[in-house]
């Protein structure tokens, strides 16, 4: 888990990716316990409600769930619902944008297509 105070982005929006990043690469897996709100925040010393809305932002993408006086635990599906949610992003931030750009400059699908396999080493 990392966190970095000195850049633009929030603190519990780090904290949520940080866990959301956690679940995704397998340190945590489906059902796994993640760390409560006060050990985070201790291991970081940052603010305890600071740790509770990032972990709140999971909970509303039902990627955590808590189970009352046990603490925070991965939910059933994260992985795929975390897959499903970069996809999307990917697809907005890039695929997107080299369309967009694609379209700028005149290329047509096939050119666009050959700089793809390109990039992933076909020929």
């Amino acid at each position: 888990m990392k966190v970095d105070p000195s850049i633009e982005t929030p603190l519990f929006v780090q904290i949520a990716e940080s866990i959301e990043d956690d679940v995704f690469t397998g340190v945590y897996g489906e059902g796994d316990r993640v760390p409560s709100t006060n050990e985070v925040a201790a291991l970081f010393g940052i603010n305890p409600h600071t740790v509770l809305k990032g972990m709140n932002l999971l909970v509303a993408e039902g990627i955590i769930h808590k189970r009352r006086g046990m603490g925070m635990y991965v939910s059933d599906g994260a992985l795929s619902a975390i897959r499903a949610k970069r996809q999307a992003a990917f697809a907005e931030r890039y695929v997107d944008a080299l369309v967009a750009e694609a379209r700028k400059l005149g290329m047509t699908k096939k050119q666009v297509l050959a700089l793809v396999e390109k990039g992933l080493g076909h020929e």
